[in-house]
């Protein structure tokens, strides 16, 4: 097949940041043939091949990427039933929030916490894309992709994409996998996951709980934080959730919190905001022990900062730099890890840019 490669094409517009240089060759793969050629041609050439979705959750080098981009935007979806499911399988490049909007629509529940998420629907089971009390990985049901080792397309079942708090097999191996769709089982009539406190309150001042109802209040909450895209929004130009909330031992957790209430962090050790996160484990709020830190919601250093609306959320207010913006996350990362002895870890996916550990923090 004929394969239209474009050259020295930038990347800063393809991405929801704003930020970086240029990609050396860039394809835009429409079908799978096209994703199967694209790698090929790259591989012939002895290029690294990078995928491209939404530009939602990816940082990228000022010096840009020295190799072939696949910006993948497939399109289509098909729903069947399933025993007592509906499954829908969805092109790899297919809109998300769209594709929420239309389960939602159907009175078919699983999706609906994860509303006004940016991005593609091949995106969600790399990251295990969640929100508000629900993760991807509660409905995946299959995942298709080229096995890049040796060209092959498989379907992979949950087991093999190794799902963790947002992580998953297709992370921690990023050169192995192409997804080029994804299968969700979804159950119609089925009620909304309400796990999530303010998710809860909202809906409870708000009426009934639909999954239309659901999803109102997901957007609206987004939409307080900056967490939705919107060209009049200051805060647009980021990545969402630049670091995911911590794990830690319960111990450290605990010790913590003792400490935050020693310290008139907190009245009481139990005004800490934390969750249970399995046997021994507890999750902490990244976006509290960021702002405890002594790192305001609006910090800025030039072009660059803290959104205004959620300490979690880095933004480029235009004109910047990625460098400047990686910086900015370190000094975030390095003020946490002094005050509390925890280390945050980024979300979004680095392309060209290291990402260090940083020092080793203070026991906690």
């Amino acid at each position: 097949m004929s394969l239209l490669v474009r050259d020295e094409v930038p990347l800063a517009p393809l991405t929801t940041l704003e930020l970086g240089g240029r990609a050396r060759h860039l394809v835009e793969a429409a079908d799978d043939a096209t994703v199967l050629a694209a790698l090929g041609w790259a591989e012939a050439r002895s290029l690294p091949a990078l995928v491209l979705g939404g530009g939602s959750n990816v940082v990228v080098a000022d010096r840009g990427y020295d190799g072939l981009v696949i910006r993948v935007t497939s399109r289509g979806r098909v729903y069947f039933p399933a025993g007592d499911e509906v499954r829908l399988t969805a092109a790899a490049g297919e809109p998300w929030d769209a594709l929420v909007a239309e389960t939602v629509a159907r009175g078919l529940a699983g999706l609906e916490c994860l509303s006004g998420i940016p991005g593609l629907a091949g995106a969600t089971p790399i990251q295990n894309v969640g929100a508000y009390g629900q993760d991807v990985a509660e409905t995946i049901r299959a995942v298709r992709a080229v096995d890049r080792r040796d060209g092959a397309i498989v379907e992979l079942p949950p087991a093999a994409c190794a799902f963790g708090y947002r992580d998953s097999a297709f992370r921690r191996a990023p050169a192995r996998y192409v997804v080029l769709g994804v299968t969700f089982g979804l159950r119609p009539g089925g009620p909304p996951t309400l796990r999530y406190p303010e998710l809860a309150q909202a809906l409870g001042r708000a009426g009934p709980a639909t999954l239309g109802a659901t999803r109102d209040a997901v957007l609206a909450l987004r939409r307080r934080k900056s967490m939705v895209i919107d060209a009049a929004d200051p805060n647009r130009r980021s990545v969402g959730s630049f670091f995911t909330n911590p794990i830690v031992a319960a111990d450290v957790a605990e010790r913590l919190a003792a400490r935050a209430a020693a310290d008139g962090v907190v009245a009481t050790a139990a005004d800490v905001p934390r969750w249970p996160a399995g046997p021994g484990r507890v999750k902490l709020s990244a976006g509290w022990l960021i702002e405890q830190a002594g790192v305001a919601k609006g910090f800025r250093h030039g072009a660059v900062g803290v959104s205004t609306r959620h300490a979690l959320a880095l933004v480029h207010h235009g004109g910047g730099t990625t460098d400047a913006l990686v910086a900015v996350a370190r000094q975030v990362r390095d003020a946490v890890a002094a005050r509390f002895g925890v280390t945050l870890f980024p979300e979004p996916s680095f392309v060209g840019e290291a990402w260090d550990a940083g020092p080793a923090p203070p026991t906690a």
